[in-house]
């Protein structure tokens, strides 16, 4: 039995629980995940509960078992956190504090045509410039073509293929908690091939759209991110293409630029309510029409970044989300790209790769015109994959 090891006025002290121990955070977007191991004496009755708080008592959340998330924390700031055991007799003293984490949206680069690591998963912290760091392993080997969306929590890879066009990697779905390094996870199929699709998401539901295996489609499918299982079909395109750029907030996303059948770079922009199945809508157009181009967002805009008119171009264009309208130049890459991926938090995009395969990473402040930055460095050099991540504009 604990041994007055509790200690709030008006409490049981000698019957309340024994403290945690080995407590850590592992850092999410606006969040920490807290890890702990209960005590083994549990005092005069049962362990009812814990909680959690954060080491200024600004933010804490209780539960029932390791871990317990908090929320509502700032991207960037080290935060230390200790836990409270609960019973019927009361708190147990407070455990030894963790060691500091910042929590970060983490971005998720995944596939692409390289001379290595073609299924490698590699993460990011957004805010956060520096070298991308190895995450985990795709199911397949040489994941060309694919695309990736996400919720805060959880990262999609979609489609793509290898050097054979193997269907059943055209078709297969796989999933990676955000938080927790390790490799991908078999999540369902979609209906049917999926090659040079784009995507894009709010909290509950991804959206993938266009496709190109023998020719551009028009078609878009749709799954809810937190549940295993096959994709459903959701409606059409304004004209059947692929290789566009895809952005969200949380009602509405937005597709932009691609190529139809005979390789001609568009300039169109549609877009769809996501919550609502159908087809989608004129939104605009964008400064320049162009191919195998990438898009992030913010809350308030989307970024359309690279891309080719039949040789590689350095635009980035913006959209105010929200509002139809036409595309407005936002500023230059670095270098001129196509076939590259991009990523954002609600405040930074990230552009990667791209050909001819470059391993460079730049990024922007979305809501500040201007050239991108340099960020630093993917694990090796490729192009054709795609990026995601746990704090983009779709995410409330």
């Amino acid at each position: 039995m604990a041994k007055g090891k509790g200690g709030f006025i008006g409490q049981d002290g000698l019957n309340a629980p024994d403290s945690p121990t080995a407590v850590s955070g592992t850092a999410g977007d606006s969040s920490v995940s807290v890890a702990f191991t209960a005590p083994t004496d549990v005092g005069g009755s049962a362990i009812t509960g814990y909680r959690v708080q954060d080491g200024t008592n600004a933010h804490g959340a209780s539960g029932s078992s390791s871990p317990i998330n908090v929320t509502g924390l700032t991207n960037g700031t080290a935060y230390t956190f200790s836990v409270w055991a609960i019973n019927a007799f009361g708190y147990s003293a407070p455990s030894d504090a963790s060691t500091g984490v910042s929590p970060a949206t983490r971005g998720l680069f995944a596939g692409g045509n390289s001379s290595s690591n073609r299924n490698v998963i590699e993460f990011i912290a957004v805010s956060s410039t520096g070298n991308s760091t190895d995450f985990g392993d795709l199911l397949y080997s040489g994941s060309v073509g694919n695309q990736s969306t996400s919720s805060s929590t959880r990262a999609l890879f979609g489609g793509g293929n290898n050097v054979n066009r193997d269907a059943d990697q055209l078709t297969l779905l796989q999933y990676v908690t955000i938080a927790t390094v390790g490799n991908a996870l078999d999540f369902g199929d979609f209906t049917g091939n999926r090659l040079y699709t784009s995507s894009l998401s709010n909290e509950t539901r991804g959206v993938f759209v266009g496709e190109e295996l023998s020719n551009p489609a028009d078609t878009m499918e749709y799954l809810t991110i937190a549940s295993l299982g096959n994709s459903t079909d959701f409606g059409n395109l304004t004209t059947a293409r692929s290789n566009m750029g895809s952005g969200s907030n949380t009602t509405r996303g937005v597709s932009a630029g691609g190529n139809i059948t005979d390789g001609t770079a568009q300039n169109i922009i549609d877009y769809i309510t996501i919550a609502s199945t159908g087809n989608s809508t004129d939104f605009g157009d964008l400064t320049q029409a162009r191919k195998a181009l990438a898009g992030c967002s913010s809350t308030a805009r989307t970024c359309f970044i690279g891309g080719s008119t039949g040789s590689n171009v350095n635009i980035i264009d913006f959209v105010t989300t929200a509002s139809t309208g036409n595309a407005t130049d936002f500023g230059d890459l670095g270098t001129a790209i196509r076939n590259n991926a991009a990523l954002s938090s609600k405040i930074r995009g990230v552009s990667a790769g791209g050909e001819s395969a470059t391993a460079d990473m730049q990024y922007i402040t979305m809501a500040s015109a201007g050239n991108s930055s340099t960020f630093g460095n993917l694990l090796s050099a490729k192009h054709s994959f795609s990026g995601c991540s746990s704090g983009h504009g779709g995410l409330s």
